[in-house]
């Protein structure tokens, strides 16, 4: 048996952390690096005293309070050093002003702040994830290298400079004005599936980090909840409800990959459909009340949705899917989406068809490094029974793949259509 206090430690930083920072952090007017800061030492100081005074009835709470009186502490500090040394402590501020107030928090949960700040566009793309998952979710910096697979130091630096970008540019600890809101929110939730389709990606032979999926969906939850008229927050929250629902099903006993098509539907999570479709139905309305068309991330849910709907392979909506492909183009236009659509013409009008799009693909220097785009027309060319042309996009596919689960699934097609290996 573990140590319960550490245990109580442990869950409440995976719970609790991104609260506790973000009200600290609007206590101290968006200073994010002096808010992580206080709300490690709140942590370290549960570990030394609930051992001795028992885990708290709330350690939300405790961690909350004992984190904002040691950024309280600093604050005092501060406004004695500006007394006795004014020219050596200048601030534009007025020092004897509190940052932030308790009306603030009614109006705007601080967990929502923190995201948009984390998020700002002055950021570099990969530390916007990495702050979020370093502020937010709570995980170390060792933690979040290995999910990118970079090397730690490479990492920490990666993360003190977005800090430092927070501090220099004065992005604001704040929830961008409406007309800023789109284009921002956007960034919000784009990161957030990232760090979703980074959990699904694994990493050496895990198929699915389950900690940053979760942490994803932790996110896009808060989000849906802070801000319940936004079509697309809604529409993330049910794109990764739908797509988790089947996450029982993506592995076998002896965890490796089983495509969507050799899913035992039966092992797919229905609760989580049922929320994934509620959401879907809830983003759809407001997208209509509002007199906007669907986006990204609610049309994406719809995909998966088509999905999860369907009792069987056979069964599924391709037509309809493949519609729902062409929205999704005409408002993201990427490489990636027309794969995926290739792939839906395929089963929806034959595999020929799709293959024809998918060759027209090839070129594209997005996908140049991408193993999916081979992948796809390596099962398409399967289907058609032209082993010898599958066999050569296989292994074009499994070049552009490390170990793990994804190799392991495209070594054994490839055996399939080559089983003595002897096709160029």
């Amino acid at each position: 048996m573990g140590d319960p206090v550490v245990d109580a430690v442990e869950q409440a930083h995976r719970s609790e952390w991104g609260s506790v920072l973000a009200a600290v952090a609007r206590l101290l007017d968006g200073d994010v690096a002096t808010a992580e800061e206080c709300t490690q030492e709140a942590f370290e100081a549960a570990l030394r005293t609930w051992g001795d005074r028992g885990v708290p009835a709330r350690p939300g709470a405790w961690l909350t309070t004992t984190a904002k009186n040691r950024a309280l502490d600093r604050v005092r500090r501060e406004r004695a050093m500006r007394a006795r040394y004014p020219d050596l402590v200048r601030d534009e501020t007025d020092p004897d002003a509190v940052p932030g107030s308790e009306e603030d928090a009614v109006l705007v949960d601080d967990r929502l702040r923190l995201v948009f700040t984390c998020c700002h566009p002055a950021l570099a793309a990969e530390s916007r994830v990495a702050l979020t998952l370093r502020l937010i979710c709570g995980l170390t910096t060792e933690e979040i290298a290995r999910a990118f697979l970079v090397p730690e130091p490479t990492m920490a630096a990666r993360i003190t400079r977005a800090k430092k970008k927070i501090l220099a540019a004065g992005i604001p600890y704040r929830v961008p004005g409406d007309d800023d809101l789109p284009e921002r929110l956007d960034g919000v939730l784009t990161v957030i599936h990232l760090v979703f389709t980074t959990g699904y990606a694994g990493g050496g032979e895990l198929l699915v980090r389950a900690d940053l999926v979760e942490r994803a969906l932790d996110l896009a939850r808060v989000l849906a909840v802070l801000m319940p008229r936004e079509p697309e927050a809604l529409g993330l929250l049910a794109l990764l409800e739908l797509t988790d629902a089947r996450r029982a099903a993506r592995v076998d006993a002896a965890g490796r990959l089983v495509v969507l098509e050799d899913q035992d539907r039966s092992r797919w999570d229905a609760a989580a459909i049922t929320r994934g479709e509620d959401l879907l139905a809830r983003a759809f309305t407001t997208s209509l009340r509002s007199g906007s068309s669907p986006g990204r991330f609610l049309l994406q849910a719809a995909i998966a949705g088509a999905h999860d709907e369907a009792a069987s392979w056979a069964a599924t909506d391709w037509a309809g899917i493949v519609m729902l492909y062409d929205r999704l183009l005409a408002v993201w236009p990427s490489p990636v989406v027309e794969v995926n659509r290739a792939v839906a013409v395929a089963f929806a009008s034959g595999p020929e068809d799709g293959l024809a799009l998918l060759d027209g693909l090839a070129g594209l220097d997005e996908l140049r490094s991408w193993h999916y785009l081979p992948a796809s027309r390596a099962d398409l060319l399967r289907r058609l029974g032209r082993d010898a042309e599958a066999a050569r996009a296989y292994r074009e596919a499994l070049a552009l793949v490390s170990d793990g689960a994804e190799r392991e699934f495209l070594e054994q097609r490839l055996a399939q259509v080559d089983p003595d290996g002897s096709a160029d």
